[in-house]
This record gives structure tokens, C-alpha cells and sequence, in this order.
């Protein structure tokens, strides 16, 4: 055992105590009542801002609030890494924990603080910071950034289909309806426009005077972009939805639920452990002694 051994004790166990300290302060109700009451000011300030004769004469006090709001948004910050004291790498396994200190960080930057278009950026992303206290709104935020890889798949395959029936469209109809399929670009517009079914009848209508094979043309396309395509959207959504739920539930859960599979499980081996304790205990008095072990037996006073 080294010699820093009981130093190392003790650092360890000063940092449990900061971070339970710190724990109880982040977890508590006014806490989180005072962060959204900062958010919330945060946001009135940002408001307050675009009427510039109400800017211009409370400059210096709105000045002053937005210090005394980055101040609190930092100590804030700092409360809530100090609950990890003794675990500094799962406060960055909290992705909203990443995000808010990314957000107090780069007000401090130099570049930042100085580019005033950037700095009102940074400050409406502080609004978004709502979200860490309200479990729906938190859901659906990482519901969304849970969908954008099934988005970006959804985003192609319809930009597929819209070239396809673009350069189809261009071939049918271009020469009788320039407006709307004289080149590639007016067909994906106008089949983008009538993905949403607004104009659908005039555009079928002009279609079948040009060709009959317009209502296969029109039909099909509805039929792929805006009933196929949409559902698979809204399956994408409704499923990055429950894995969301499901990562929120699993990541703030209470720490006596975090693992009530592993508990029962724990359980059911003691259980079984007890009934194989109880059945040896039944079989030692049918075991036959050995004739070593009951001479020894007897020879003892």
C-alpha cells in the first residue's frame, strides 16, 4: 500500500461530502424554482430589448441585469458540477449538462462578449435551459435530436421520389405547361407544393387535358409523398418519442429504482441459495458416518 494511500482517503471522501452537499442543493425545489425564474427574466430582458426606446433609457440597469443573470447562470453551473465532485465524468454523460456549460462558457469569450448579434444568440439559447425542468418538455427536445438520424433517411428517400416524379412531370407536361414544368426546378416546386394537396384539383385538371395518364401521374405521387411518406415520418417521430421517454425515465429515476431488474434478480438468487441451505440441511442426518470419524468419536472423553 503506497504511502498517499490515506491522503488519497481523505481527498475522496472530502469530495463525497461536496458533492452531497452540493447534491442537495441542486435537487431541491427552490433550486430549480429560481433557475426558471433566471431563464424566465432572461427572456422578458431579451424582449425588453427590441423596443428601443425602452432600451435606450434603461440601458445601464439592463446592462446590470444581464451581469447579475450570468453571474447566477454560472454559479448555477458550477453547483451542479460540484454535485459530481466525486464523479467528474458523469456530469459530462448528461448532455444537458454539456449544453448549459457550453452556453455559460462562451459569454465569457472575448469574440463572444464583443459581437453583440452572437451574445443575443447565446442568450436565447438560455430559454431552450427551460426544458431541463420540465420532464415533457425535456422529452420531446431529446425526442427531436433522437429523430434526426430517421429524418435525415426520411429527408432523402423523399428528395428521391421528387427528383423522379420531377423529371417525369417535366417529361409529360413541359411543353403544353411551362409555368409549372418547364425545368427541373419548377416541377420539384410545383410536386413540392401539391405534396401538402393545396392546388391538387386544378393541377389534375390542367394534367388531364394535356394527357389522360395525368390522374395515374397525380394519384401515385399523392399517394407516395403525402400519405406514405408523412406516416413513416410520423413513425420515425412517435418512436425516437418513446426511446426519449425512455432514456429520461432511465436517467433521472430515483436512485432507489435505478436498478430493480438487478434487485430482483439479486433476490431470486438468495431465495434459491436459502432453499438449497434448507434441502443440505435436510440430507445431513441421512448421511452415513465413516467408520474413521465414529472411532474417533468414541475414543473422545
Amino acid at each position: 500500500m503506497s504511502l498517499d494511500s490515506p491522503a488519497l482517503a481523505v481527498m475522496t471522501e472530502r469530495r463525497a461530502r461536496i458533492a452531497e452537499r452540493a447534491g442537495r442543493v441542486v435537487e431541491a425545489d427552490w433550486f430549480s424554482a429560481l433557475a426558471v425564474g433566471a431563464i424566465a427574466l432572461n427572456a422578458a430582458l431579451l424582449g425588453a430589448e427590441t423596443y428601443a426606446g425602452f432600451a435606450r433609457e434603461w440601458h445601464t440597469g439592463l446592462k446590470l441585469l444581464e451581469h447579475l443573470l450570468l453571474g447566477a447562470f454560472t454559479v448555477e453551473i458550477a453547483l451542479r458540477a460540484l454535485a459530481h465532485a466525486d464523479r467528474p465524468g458523469d456530469f459530462f454523460r448528461n448532455p444537458w449538462n454539456v449544453f448549459d456549460l457550453a452556453v455559460v462558457l462562451c459569454a465569457f469569450l472575448p469574440f463572444v462578449s464583443e459581437n453583440t448579434t452572437i451574445l443575443r444568440l447565446l442568450r436565447l439559447a438560455r430559454v431552450i435551459r427551460t426544458a431541463r425542468f420540465l420532464p415533457q418538455l425535456r422529452v420531446i427536445i431529446t425526442a427531436i435530436g433522437k429523430s434526426v438520424p430517421g429524418a435525415v433517411s426520411f429527408l432523402m428517400v423523399g428528395t428521391l421520389l421528387l427528383y423522379m416524379y420531377a423529371m417525369l412531370g417535366w417529361a409529360a407536361f413541359a411543353a403544353e405547361d411551362p409555368e409549372h414544368y418547364g425545368s427541373l426546378g419548377r416541377a420539384a416546386l410545383t410536386l413540392f407544393v401539391l405534396m401538402t394537396l393545396d392546388g391538387l384539383g386544378d393541377a389534375l385538371y390542367g394534367g388531364l387535358a394535356i394527357s389522360p395518364w395525368a390522374v395515374v401521374y397525380y394519384a401515385s405521387y399523392v399517394l407516395l409523398s403525402s400519405f406514405l411518406m408523412v406516416n413513416l415520418l410520423i413513425g420515425v417521430v412517435i418512436d425516437s418519442l418513446a426511446q426519449a421517454r425512455q432514456l429520461d425515465e432511465d436517467r433521472y429515476a430515483p436512485a432507489g429504482d435505478a436498478a430493480p431488474a438487478a434487485v430482483d434478480e439479486i433476490r431470486d438468487r438468495i431465495a434459491a441459495a436459502r432453499a438449497q441451505l434448507e434441502d443440505l440441511e435436510h440430507l445431513l442426518p441421512h448421511v452415513p458416518q465413516q467408520p474413521e470419524a465414529v472411532a474417533k468419536a468414541g475414543h473422545q472423553p
